[in-house]
This record gives C-alpha cells, structure tokens and sequence, in this order.
C-alpha cells in the first residue's frame, strides 16, 4: 500500500512540480507590478491595484475558458500512446489510426487558438468599458483616470496570455512542461526590468509611470507567448501538432471545448466573487480587520498554488488513465493526490501555528499591533481552511478529468455561496465573532465544497465506462 502511494506520488509529483513552481514564478510577477506600483505613491498604489484586480478576473475567466484543453490533449496523446504500443514492426495497419490521433491533436490546438483569441479580444473591450464606468460605482475621479490609463496599457496583453496559456494547456496535455517554468521564471527579471525602464524613462525611452508598468506587464505576456511558442517549435515530440492555423478550425471542437471551458470560467468567477465579497465584510469592521484579512488571505493564495499545481496534474492524469481504459489507477490518483496535498499543508499548518509573526511579518507592519493580533487569530482557522481549499481545488479538478465541468460549477455555487456566504454573515454579525468568524464561514463553505465535490467524482468514476483497449 505505502509502495503504491509512493510510486503514484513520484508520478503525479513529475508532473505537479513543474506546475506548482510556474503557479508561484505568476504569483512573483504580479507581486514585482505590485512593489514598483507602491513606489510612486498612495493613488499609484490605489489606481494600479484597482486596474490589476478587473485585469485579473478578466484573465481568470479566460484561463478557466481553456482549461479542459489540457485535458483533452492528453486523452488523445493517451489514445496515440495506446495506437502506437499496439503496432508490430513492420506493421502498416495503424499509420490510419496514428494520423487520426495527430489530427486530432491539431484539431484542439487551432480551436483553442481561435477561442483564446475570441475571449482575449471580448476581455480586452469589457476591461475598457468597466474602467469607463469606475466613476459610476462611486470611486474617487483622480484614482479613476490613472486606473483607466492603466487599463488602457493592459488590455492588449490579455490576447497574447490567453494565447500563452493555450500553448501551456498544449504542452501540459503531451506531459512536457518543463519549459514553463523557465520561461515564467525568466519573465520576471524582464518585468522587473521593463518597469523599471517605462517607470522612468531610462535610454531615452519616454517617462510613463503608472502606465509604464502596464505596458511593461503586456510586453512580458507577449514575449512570453513567443518564448513558449519557440520552444514548442524546437521539441521533436510538439513540433508536428502544434498548428495554429486558426482558419482550419473545427467548429464542432470549437463548441465542445466552449462547453467544457464556459461552467471553469464561471467557477473561477464565482470563487474569486466569493472571497472578493469576504473582503468587503471584513472591511466594515476597519482598517485593522482589512489589513489582516489582506496579509492572511495573500497567505492562503500563496500556499494555493500547491493546489493549482496538484489538481491540474491529477486532473490531465485521470483523463490519460481513462484513454487507457485504467479505471482503478484513475480513482488511485484521488488519495495519492489528496495525500500529497495533506502533507504540504500539514508542513504549513505547523508553520503558521508555531511561527506567527515570523510568517505575517512580509505583509503587516509589526507596529500594528491590532492586526496582527487579529491575523494571528485567523491563521489558527487558516490551518485547517487550506486543507479543504487544497481538496476542493483538487476535487474540481478530478472532475475536469472526466469532463465533467458542469457538476463542479453547481457544486462549488452550493459551497460558497449557499453554505459560506450565509455562515460567514450569521458568524461574524449576529454572532459579532467579527473578521474571525468570516474566516469560520469561509472554512465551512470550503469544506463543504471539497465533500461534494469528492463525493461526486467517486459516484461518477463509479459508473465510468471506459472505450475497451484493444489486444
């Protein structure tokens, strides 16, 4: 038993790691926009802050529209896998069956071309039209006109991250990532450098400021679109499917990658809603409250990207045992990845537990003594928050697998918002539990989630009928 969950771990690990360290290189770089942001003052800070939290939901949803591509990728790389394992040598009979998975490939690539280029295009326009109707919705104008200057900066590099994140979803499905996380970690010194040089003007380039860090932020997406293109180019493995040739397109995998793509963009949505809202309770009980919610919740969004990375890795797994007709292997990798999940969160439980202060001192000023008394509270819940954070994320995942995308976008609607909303008001108004009783509702609708998620990938797997796998 320990053996088995050993070699599963190594085998999902392989896969996971390169796609945990990518997820925290993205978490570094949006951290980079933010730092250069606060160096030119308070309205800077507010503008760019506002800018990048409309710029991020935008791309959320987009990155959630293409998702399921990395899915389907790997089941029909585990289809090809298959084909070619049955061939003879010599044999001739396959070559139909091998074309037929090469073009099916293909086919994804330009249809996930064509919806990233679709959804990029519409996200740029509503980034524009939402930064035009910021003086509506009751925001100061002097803040308003830097934030729409910077949106303006921004837009245009939401197309290129869509079409990154295409290519990603191309080279995760194959199982070769491993240029990701060099191409991540390398975009952060060039946006370090970019905004430092569009900031202030240095080589003669004009002086831009605020705006400067986003034409900087767009630049990068696109270099790294390129960068990531190119390397994809240069592996023998990648290089014969990946076609972009948008205008052979399929339309029928076209929709069907929209109708597993629509109910991921809506449960990203609905999830960054959620916390989003949390954050406007915990803002009615002060700045001090704010500031705690702020520093813990940066926390808990670090630590997810272990989430990030174990549940996009499980779920590409599951849909290649599944194309291999290995059903019990595909329910294995439920309790291997849930257990790699609990052992990292275990090891950051005891780090919240045991060292408070040493883990908020990044995010809160050590005079605020009233925040950090009230963060050091709330890492209490958060320790045991992550683990049903870390499952559900997994759990939408496992379901991703089986193409299932709609079940995890109802299940996740009962969780946050039937269960967690609701038990994070009742705790921290009628109950005056305040900032710590937000965190008690959020834990609840998480763990809520994560056991109906589960529940629901063990009934679906349970009447899983895979294609027979040829003698």
């Amino acid at each position: 038993m320990l053996t088995t969950l050993l070699r599963d771990s190594r085998a999902l690990a392989a896969l996971a790691v390169p796609l945990i360290l990518t997820q925290l290189a993205q978490v570094a770089l949006t951290t980079t926009d933010t730092v250069m942001m606060g160096l030119l003052g308070t309205e800077e800070l507010a503008a760019g802050g506002l800018a990048l939290v409309i710029f991020n939901q935008l791309r959320t949803m987009g990155v959630g529209l293409l998702t399921s591509v990395g899915n389907q990728i790997a089941a029909a790389a585990a289809r090809l896998e298959r084909t070619e394992d049955a061939a003879e040598p010599g044999e001739g009979g396959k070559t139909g069956e091998r074309e037929a998975a090469h073009a099916e490939i293909r086919g994804i690539v330009r249809a996930s071309m064509v919806l990233a280029t679709l959804a990029g295009l519409a996200g740029a326009v509503l980034m524009l039209l939402i930064g035009q109707a910021l003086i509506w919705l009751g925001q100061d104008a002097a803040v308003v006109e830097r934030t729409r200057a910077m949106l303006l900066a921004l837009a245009p590099g939401l197309l290129p991250c869509l079409w990154f994140q295409a290519i990603r979803q191309f080279t995760v499905g194959m199982r070769r990532p491993q240029a990701l996380l060099q191409i991540t970690l390398a975009s952060i010194a060039v946006n370090a450098g970019l905004n430092w040089v569009f900031l202030h003007g240095t080589w003669g380039l004009p002086q831009l400021g605020l705006t400067g860090i986003g034409v900087a932020t767009s630049t990068v997406y696109l270099l790294s679109c390129l960068a990531l293109y190119l390397s994809a180019k240069k592996d023998a493995q990648l290089a014969p499917l990946l076609s972009l040739n948008a205008a052979k397109a399929d339309g029928a995998t076209s929709l069907r990658l929209v109708g597993l793509g629509v109910p991921i963009a809506a449960t990203y949505g609905s999830e960054a809603g959620f916390f989003s809202l949390t954050a406007l309770m915990a803002g009615s009980f002060g700045p001090a409250a704010l500031a705690a919610h702020t520093a813990v919740n940066q926390l808990v969004y670090i630590v997810f990207q272990v989430a990030v990375g174990l549940s996009h890795a499980a779920s590409i797994n599951v849909s290649r045992e599944l194309a291999l007709g290995r059903t019990d292997d595909a329910r294995r990798l439920k309790n291997t990845a849930l257990a790699c999940a609990a052992a990292v969160m275990t090891l950051v439980g005891i780090a919240y537990l045991s060292l408070p202060r040493v883990v908020l001192f990044p995010f809160l000023d050590s005079g605020s003594d009233q925040a950090l008394g009230i963060a050091t509270h709330l890492l209490m819940v958060t320790a045991v928050l992550q683990f049903f954070d870390c499952a559900q994320n997994i759990g939408v995942g496992l379901l991703r697998g089986l193409d299932d995308t709609k079940s995890g976008f109802r299940i996740t609607l009962i969780g946050y918002w039937a269960v967690g909303l609701p038990t994070s008001w009742l705790l921290a108004y009628a109950l005056d539990l305040a900032t710590l009783g937000i965190w008690l509702g959020l834990l609840t609708g998480l763990a809520t989630t994560a056991l109906l998620l589960l529940r629901r990938y063990n009934h679906q797997l349970a009447g899983y009928r895979s294609e027979p796998v040829p003698a």
